[in-house]
């Protein structure tokens, strides 16, 4: 039987009230709420699965919160990963306001086509309440059920987002501050004015030990060697010497050291012969090296005089004044050592010299000579590495000490490397100069974890758990 035809049963001008008031309600009632809506950057071409996503979009809207006595799910739970919060939202928004905000923004390439027409799964949700993220697990768009003969709104059921690696940059700080120590972030210790190296020389007027020739490098050393020389024979100061051992491969899955060179740390003085040099321990063998002696050589005063600077993110050159002799060989050589705090440790003697009528100036290089740092990086701010091309962005810069927090990784970051901000090229504009620094130290989180990688269940299959000795116990196809 048809339907009574006095009855107009869903009229435009019907269903145009019952939409009017539906928005009207979430406007008095609702929350304003930021719909984020998921753009995929990367995927996997085999099994079409999404590697790298980005919320860069994010649309002021009114929603009503469904669950209003508090967060649904299970709450904040122990679990041997730790505790897990799983709180749940339903948000019910306007059909209408939807497609006429939010989705007339993302249409084809000619304006016509619409490439979403309603919420979709995996898109994020500000909740400003609770200054958390939300992502849209099931959008149910069936209910009330064709009241008057149409739709009128969207239920959005949605989780507490779980970061995997996803790019939030939508300009809001309040929402992209909430992945700022999410995520897997590296840390880079960038040089800024840093303090110069100074050290003092005094000479040796008896004569002291001014090089040191290696004869043979050696093998199967499992560190660098101990070097000994053979004390003055007048009862003056013994030489001293340090090894500087390089890897050498020996085979498959194995590596050995051999002795690259050998600096000098003190010269001494009062030998009348070159003195013995013995290379022992590490577990190595074959090292040879011969002494050479020298009338008014130079040494580095040991007495607390001497400063080792700031902020060294690269070792050093250092100079010598030359010898009066007049002849190269003559001439004192030096090279520094920086330790991991960005100082110098340790000038030695590559070459004491000989010579020498007055203690020569020492010179070392300033740390800002290779790049000081100017600038302030900004959050989300995409900086690359001058010479490795490695990208990142910013995740927190704190410019009293010169430490960036960076994520989303792109290649591998090098010492002494300058890194640049992006903010002049008009992703941040008006904030100022782009950024310059120097990398002096980096910073990695150590990714190891015993869980993630097996460990115990190595350990159980190693124990016989699983004893595949008599036959695959799975079958076999």
């Amino acid at each position: 039987m048809a339907l009574n035809p006095f009855f107009l049963q869903g009229s435009a001008s019907e269903q145009r009230l019952v939409q009017d008031l539906i928005n009207e309600q979430l406007k008095i009632y609702g929350v304003e709420v930021y719909y984020m809506p998921r753009k995929f950057i990367g995927s996997d071409t085999i099994m079409r699965e999404n590697i790298v996503a980005k919320f860069d979009d994010s649309f002021a809207f009114e929603a009503y919160v469904q669950n209003y006595e508090g967060f649904a799910g299970s709450g904040d739970l122990m679990t041997k990963f730790g505790v897990r919060t799983t709180d749940e939202l339903t948000l019910v928004i306007s059909k209408e306001r939807y497609e006429d905000f939010i989705s007339s923004f993302y249409t084809d390439g000619d304006g016509d086509t619409k490439l979403t027409s309603r919420p979709k799964e995996g898109d994020l949700i500000y909740f400003p309440l609770s200054d958390s993220l939300f992502e849209i697990k099931f959008v149910e768009h069936e209910q009330p059920f064709y009241q008057l003969g149409k739709l009128y709104m969207y239920e959005l059921k949605c989780e507490l987002f779980e970061v995997s690696d996803e790019i939030i940059d939508t300009g809001v700080v309040d929402i992209d501050d909430n992945l700022e120590d999410e995520g897997y972030i590296a840390t880079l210790t960038l040089a800024g004015y840093g303090a110069t190296a100074l050290y003092y020389t005094g000479i040796s007027t008896n004569n002291g030990v001014n090089t040191i020739t290696l004869i043979n490098d050696g093998f199967g050393y499992s560190s660098p060697p101990v070097v000994a020389i053979s004390t003055s024979p007048h009862g003056g100061s013994a030489a001293n010497a340090t090894a500087v051992a390089i890897t050498t491969a020996i085979g498959a899955g194995s590596t050995s050291f051999s002795v690259k060179e050998i600096v000098i740390t003190n010269s001494g003085y009062g030998y009348t012969q070159s003195p013995t040099v013995t290379i022992s321990g590490a577990g190595g063998s074959g090292a040879i090296a011969r002494a050479g002696i020298g009338t008014n050589v130079v040494r580095i005063l040991r007495d607390g005089t001497q400063t080792g600077g700031s902020k060294y993110a690269h070792t050093p050159t250092v100079a010598i004044s030359t010898s009066p002799v007049g002849v190269a060989s003559a001439n004192a050589t030096a090279v520094a050592t920086v330790g991991a705090a960005g100082t110098v440790m340790d000038v030695r003697f590559t070459n004491a010299g000989f010579g020498y009528t007055v203690a020569p100036i020492v010179t070392i290089q300033s740390p800002g000579s290779v790049g000081m740092g100017t600038g302030n990086f900004f959050l989300n701010e995409m900086i690359r590495g001058q010479s490795s091309l490695t990208t990142a962005r910013v995740k927190n810069w704190d410019a009293d000490t010169n430490i960036l927090k960076i994520g989303h990784v792109a290649g591998n970051f090098a010492l002494n490397e300058v890194i640049v901000g992006s903010a002049t090229t008009g992703e941040f504009p008006g904030m100022g100069q782009t950024a310059s620094y120097t990398i002096y130290k980096i910073g990695l989180d150590d990714q190891y974890d015993a869980f993630a990688e097996n460990i115990v269940i190595e350990n159980e299959a190693d124990s016989g758990l699983v004893d595949f000795s008599e036959g695959n116990p799975f079958g076999v196809f």
